[in-house]
């Protein structure tokens, strides 16, 4: 540690932007909240827009009614929320929830879990497809095309919050973080908001309409898979790991965010590979 006394005292300012967007007596909107809101409804309002192009599916047959995707919002909201919390719960600070149970529902505390809200969603994707008789990886490839939004915003709100920020640094843009000890820091926060925001968007976007790869069932959900598992890993080099946990096995390293990102991109290179175009004759099939 004692050589990053010896970093630059120079850094780009911290914004300071309050976290707290509006504030009505106990009533607090956090930006953090609003980047889930604003993410859950981009993803939805998007999905609707592809499910409803006939152009992005083969024979212009679409695999879904739009008015499906306007039930499952509420599912992919529970899916999102239970999902994370529990994630963040069991893959990131068990031992304090196990001696602090009650805390597990203090959700304006802060701790979410990308991976364990994935699962969430997945949950809630399978048993609404098979309750609606829609295409699973139909369901899965729309909902995946503009979740990146959502990403980016809330990693924009973990970097307005001061939290998960990065390892210290010299590099030009670093940033002395209010609550980051005496050290100049990476935004890693902004370099996935970046990567697993804008990035994955255009990317996704151009599988989608240009390489109309919604008649692919499952290429879009396995490149969403695995673009987020590739981003993460690579930031998790820049980013402090969590407090309670720390490098894991022996290492100066490998990350927890690193260790449940691994699988998802064998998951999204799998899902890619595998993956085969519509049969007409079958579209109804899930």
């Amino acid at each position: 540690m004692n050589e990053y006394f010896l970093l630059p005292l120079a850094s780009l300012p911290f914004p300071n932007i309050n976290p707290i967007l509006i504030q009505i007596g106990p009533l607090a909107v956090h930006w953090y909240g609003i980047g889930y809101i604003v993410g859950i409804l981009f993803a939805w309002w998007y999905a609707k827009r592809l499910a409803a192009n006939p152009k992005l599916w083969p024979d212009g047959v679409l695999p879904m009614k739009p008015e499906d995707l306007d039930d499952f919002i509420v599912w992919a909201a529970i899916g999102v929320v239970l999902g994370g919390r529990t994630g963040y719960v069991l893959f990131y600070d068990l031992a304090r929830y196990i001696a602090h149970p009650l805390d597990i529902f203090a959700v304006w505390q802060g701790g979410m879990s990308f991976h364990g809200g994935l699962l969430g969603v997945i949950l809630a994707m399978t048993l609404f497809s098979f309750k609606r008789g829609i295409r699973t990886w139909s369901l899965f490839d729309v909902v995946a095309a503009g979740v990146p939004v959502g990403l980016g915003l809330v990693r924009v709100a973990n970097f307005i919050n001061s939290e998960l920020w990065g390892r210290p640094t010299d590099v030009p843009w670093a940033i002395e973080f209010p609550n980051g000890g005496p050290f100049t820091r990476h935004p890693s926060q902004l370099y996935e908001a970046l990567l697993e925001g804008l990035v994955l968007f255009v990317v996704l976007r151009i599988l989608t309409h240009s390489r109309l790869k919604l008649r692919t069932p499952r290429f879009v959900g396995g490149a969403f898979i695995c673009g987020y598992g590739l981003s993460r890993i690579f930031v998790e080099f820049f980013r402090e790991p969590d407090q309670q946990l720390g490098y894991l096995l022996g290492t100066n390293w490998l990350t927890m965010g690193m260790i449940l990102s691994t699988p998802m991109v064998l998951a999204g290179i799998w899902a890619m590979a595998t993956a085969k175009p519509v049969i007409q004759t079958q579209q109804q099939a899930t």
